[in-house]
C-alpha cells in the first residue's frame, strides 16, 4: 500500500463505525456491509478472504483445525485423538483439554499476527469437533468422533465447545464448529456423490441429537457435509439446513461448507451445471461461508438473476457477527484473550493434562493377572511395528510437538535402573519382512516380559487423501489386523511362557480375537498423543489403574454388520446389534474391582412424563485404588413391529474409590430420557416396564464373560 493509500485507510478507519468496538455489533455489521462492493462481499464469504486495504481490513483464513490440539500450525500440545477422549467418558476432562487448546490457539494467533502472518491454520475459527456417529467400524474417519452413542457424543461435544469458545459474555475465545451436518460416516471413496438414506426414526434418535445439543450450547458454526442425505446434498438440504437447524433449533451462528463440497453440486451430485448455479443454490439454502472455490461466482449469479445482492448481504451479516465476536477487527488489547502468550504453548501444565487424558483413555481389554507388571524385573523386551512409531501417537488432524513420547520411550522411562530393556521392531506395519531371519522370537523367550506394540496408524485409516498406505481411501474394508502382525505375534508366543503384553494402537474397532487368545494382556492405547508413551507405561507398571471404556462396539467380524453403505441403524452399534460382539460398548477392565450390589428407584411406578431418581452404590472390593465410569442404561420392552433399542445409555459419571471404599451415585431419568422415538421420528412418552441398569459396562452377558462386574438393575413401570 502506498503512502496515499495508507493515509486514506487511516482516515477511513478513524470514522468507521465497524472498527469501533464500543458500537453495537449490529451497527458494525451494517456499516461494514454498506462499504463493500459486490465482489468484496463475495470474497468475504470465502474461507481465504483477502485484505481490503482501503478499509483497513486484514486478510483472514477461516480454515483451522483443533481436533485434539491445535493442528497444522507449529508446536502445540498433542492430546489423545478424539476417539480416545471419548473412551474417557469424562466431559469435565474434555472441557479442560479444549480450554488448553483454545489457550494455545489464542497464543499462536497473537504471535502470528504480531509478525504479520495471516495464514491458513493460524486463525481462531476451528472446524472442530466432529460429532458424527461412528456407526460402522469400516469408516476411516471414525477416529475423529467420540464413538457410536448419541448421549456420549453430545456430552463430550458440548464440553469441547465450551472449552474452545470460553466463558466471556462479550468475546469468543475461539469459534467451534459442529461437523459434518448430517448423516455422514463413509464411505470415503463415495463421499462426493453418495446419498445417505436415513429413516425419520434414525435421524431423530441417532444422527441429529448431538448436533441439537451443540446448537443449544451455542456452538458458533455448523459445517454441512459432502454427501447427500435423503436425496439432497447436505449443503443444499432444505430439511437439514432450514427446517431443522434454523427453524426448529433456532441456530444463530454461521454455516460453512465442507471443503469443495459446493463443487460436488455439479461434479458429484450433479444437481446443477455451473459454479454460478451452485453458488446461488448454496446461498439460498443458507451456506454463509464457502471452503472451496464456488462463492467467487456469486457476483455472476447475481448478474444472471439466480440470486440477489440482498441475500448475499443477509448471509454475510451472519458471518461477520462471528468475526466481531472474536474481535478480529478490534484494536489490540480489546479482548481479554489478547494477553495469552507463547508461554502457554506446550506448558508443563498442558503436558500433564495430555498425560492425564491419555491415561484415562487407555482401555484394558484383557488381563490374565500379569498386569500391573513390576518395573524392576531383570529383563524386558519391546518390539512391534508401532513401538517407536510417531504416527501411532497422532491419528489424523494432528499438531506436532518437540517432545513426543513414543511407547518405546515411555516404557524405557518406566523401568527402574538396573533392569535391562531391549528393543527390536521385528515386524513391518502391513507387509511381511523381506528378510526372514528371526532374532526377535528367540529374544522374547529369554526375557521376563515382552511388550509387543501392534495395530494400525493413520497411514492405513483416515481421510481419503491422508491414508497413503490405504488402497480403500482411508476406510478399513478389511477388519483384520495385517496378517504379518498376527504371524509375528504367533512367533512371539511359540514356546514362550513368559508374560506377553500386546499394546494396540488405532482409532477404530479391529479384529483382536487372535491377539486376545495369544497375549496375556491386551491394552488398547488408541492414538494417545504426545504423552502416549508415558501414559502406557503408567498403566502397565501400575502407576495408575486403567479406566478407559470402549466408546464403540468391537464386533467379532464384519459379517455381523449390515452393508457399509446402508445407513439404517438396525443391526448396528450396541443399541441394535443382537449378535454377540468381541468387546461390548462401555467395556474396560481395571486393576480395582468394582461391584454394584443394587439399584434403587425413588418410585417403582411413575406417571408418564414424570422424572424418576435413580440411586446406585458402587464399591471397590479390590486391593487397588481406581477410577470407574458408572454407566446408566435403560431397556424398554420391545413392541412388535417397532425398532426398539436393546439398550440406551442415558448418563455416566466418573468416580474414584480407594480399596474397600463405596460411594453412592445419583442420577435422574427425565421424561425425555425415558421417551422413545417412533418410526415417524416423533418422541413418544414411555409406557409399560422399563429396565434400569447401572454398571461399569454395557449390561450384557458378554461383558461379564470378559471379566466386567454384573450391572445392577431394577424395573420401572410407567403408567
Amino acid at each position: 500500500m502506498g503512502l496515499q493509500g495508507a493515509v486514506h485507510a487511516q482516515a477511513t478507519a478513524a470514522s468507521a463505525v465497524f472498527l469501533d468496538p464500543k458500537q453495537p455489533i449490529n451497527a458494525r455489521i451494517k456499516d461494514l456491509i454498506s462499504k463493500l462492493t459486490l465482489e468484496e462481499k463475495a470474497d468475504q464469504m470465502m474461507y481465504n478472504s483477502k485484505a481490503i486495504e482501503r478499509l483497513g481490513i486484514p486478510a483472514y483464513n477461516w480454515w483451522n483445525e483443533a481436533l485434539h490440539g491445535v493442528g497444522r500450525a507449529g508446536a502445540a500440545t498433542v492430546f489423545p485423538q478424539a476417539i480416545g477422549l471419548g473412551a474417557t467418558f469424562d466431559d469435565d476432562l474434555a472441557k479442560r483439554v479444549a480450554t488448553a487448546i483454545s489457550d494455545e490457539a489464542r497464543a499462536s494467533y497473537n504471535a502470528a499476527v504480531a509478525k504479520g502472518y495471516r495464514q491458513q491454520y493460524s486463525g481462531l475459527t476451528f472446524w472442530t469437533p466432529n460429532i458424527n456417529i461412528f456407526r460402522d467400524p469400516r469408516w476411516g474417519r471414525g477416529q475423529e468422533t467420540y464413538g457410536e452413542d448419541p448421549t456420549l457424543t453430545g456430552r463430550m461435544g458440548v464440553a469441547f465447545v465450551q472449552g474452545l469458545q470460553g466463558d466471556d459474555p462479550q468475546h469468543l475465545k475461539t469459534a467451534a464448529c459442529a461437523k459434518h451436518f448430517a448423516v455422514h460416516s463413509g464411505p470415503e471413496r463415495l463421499r462426493h456423490e453418495f446419498n445417505a438414506v436415513a429413516t425419520p426414526q434414525d435421524l431423530q434418535e441417532t444422527y441429529l441429537p448431538a448436533f441439537h445439543k451443540l446448537v443449544d450450547a451455542k456452538v458458533e458454526a455448523v459445517m454441512c457435509a459432502y454427501n447427500a442425505t435423503n436425496g439432497e446434498p447436505c449443503c443444499a438440504n432444505t430439511y437439514l439446513l432450514q427446517d431443522v437447524l434454523r427453524k426448529q433449533w433456532g441456530f444463530k451462528g454461521h454455516i460453512v461448507s465442507d471443503c469443495w463440497a459446493l463443487v460436488d453440486f455439479y461434479q458429484g451430485h450433479k444437481v446443477v451445471k455451473t459454479p454460478a448455479e451452485a453458488a446461488a443454490l448454496a446461498l439460498d439454502r443458507g451456506v454463509n461461508l464457502n471452503c472451496g472455490s464456488v462463492y467467487p461466482s456469486l457476483p455472476e449469479a447475481v448478474k444472471k438473476g439466480l440470486t440477489t445482492e440482498a441475500k448475499m448481504d443477509s448471509s454475510l451479516a451472519v458471518l461477520l457477527r462471528t468475526k466481531f465476536k472474536l474481535g478480529l477487527l478490534d484494536p489490540k488489547g480489546s479482548s481479554p484473550y489478547d494477553k495469552l502468550g507463547p508461554e502457554v504453548i506446550n506448558s508443563t501444565e498442558h503436558r500433564a493434562l495430555a498425560r492425564e487424558a491419555a491415561q484415562k483413555s487407555i482401555v484394558l481389554l484383557k488381563n490374565n493377572g500379569v498386569l500391573p507388571l513390576r518395573n524392576d524385573l531383570p529383563k524386558y523386551f519391546v518390539c512391534g511395528p508401532n513401538a517407536a512409531n510417531l504416527d501411532a501417537l497422532l491419528g489424523n488432524y494432528y499438531g506436532v510437538n518437540p517432545e513426543m513420547k513414543t511407547i518405546l520411550e515411555g516404557l524405557v522411562g518406566g523401568v527402574q535402573p538396573g533392569s535391562q530393556m531391549q528393543y527390536r521392531q521385528g515386524a513391518m506395519l502391513d507387509r511381511p519382512n523381506a528378510n526372514t531371519i528371526d532374532w526377535v522370537s528367540a529374544t522374547a523367550r529369554t526375557v521376563d516380559a515382552t511388550f509387543v506394540v501392534l495395530g494400525i496408524t493413520g497411514l492405513l485409516e483416515g481421510e481419503e487423501g491422508e491414508s497413503i498406505a490405504s488402497p480403500t481411501f482411508g476406510d478399513r474394508l478389511d477388519y483384520n489386523l495385517p496378517k504379518n502382525q498376527i504371524d509375528f505375534l504367533k512367533k512371539l508366543r511359540e514356546n514362550n511362557k513368559q508374560p506377553l503384553i500386546a499394546i494396540i494402537t488405532g482409532g477404530s474397532p479391529m479384529n483382536l480375537a487372535e491377539v486376545h487368545e495369544l497375549a496375556d494382556a491386551v491394552v488398547l492405547a488408541w492414538y494417545p498423543g504426545q504423552e502416549g508413551g508415558n501414559a502406557v507405561a503408567d498403566v502397565v507398571f501400575g502407576k495408575v489403574s486403567p479406566s478407559g471404556k470402549l466408546p464403540i462396539t468391537f464386533p467379532k467380524s464384519l459379517d455381523q454388520l449390515p452393508a457399509y453403505e446402508d445407513y439404517h441403524m438396525a443391526g448396528r452399534t450396541y443399541r441394535y446389534l443382537a449378535a454377540e460382539p468381541m468387546y461390548p460398548f462401555g467395556y474396560g477392565l481395571s486393576y480395582a474391582k468394582f461391584t454394584y450390589p443394587s439399584v434403587k428407584l425413588a418410585s417403582r411406578r411413575v406417571a408418564k412424563n414424570k422424572p424418576v431418581d435413580v440411586t446406585a452404590t458402587v464399591t471397590n472390593t479390590g486391593k487397588t485404588e481406581g477410577e470407574e465410569v458408572v454407566q446408566l442404561y435403560v431397556t424398554h420392552a420391545a413392541k412388535k413391529g417397532t425398532q426398539t433399542p436393546l439398550y440406551s445409555l442415558k448418563n455416566f459419571r466418573r468416580v474414584k474409590l480407594a480399596p474397600g471404599a463405596s460411594t453412592t451415585v445419583n442420577f435422574t431419568l427425565t421424561p425425555d430420557m425415558l421417551a422413545l422415538v417412533n418410526d415417524k421420528g416423533q418422541s413418544v412418552a414411555a409406557s409399560g416396564p422399563v429396565t434400569v441398569w447401572v454398571g461399569g459396562s454395557l449390561p450384557s452377558a458378554r461383558s461379564v464373560t470378559l471379566g466386567a462386574s454384573p450391572a445392577a438393575s431394577a424395573v420401572l413401570t410407567i403408567k
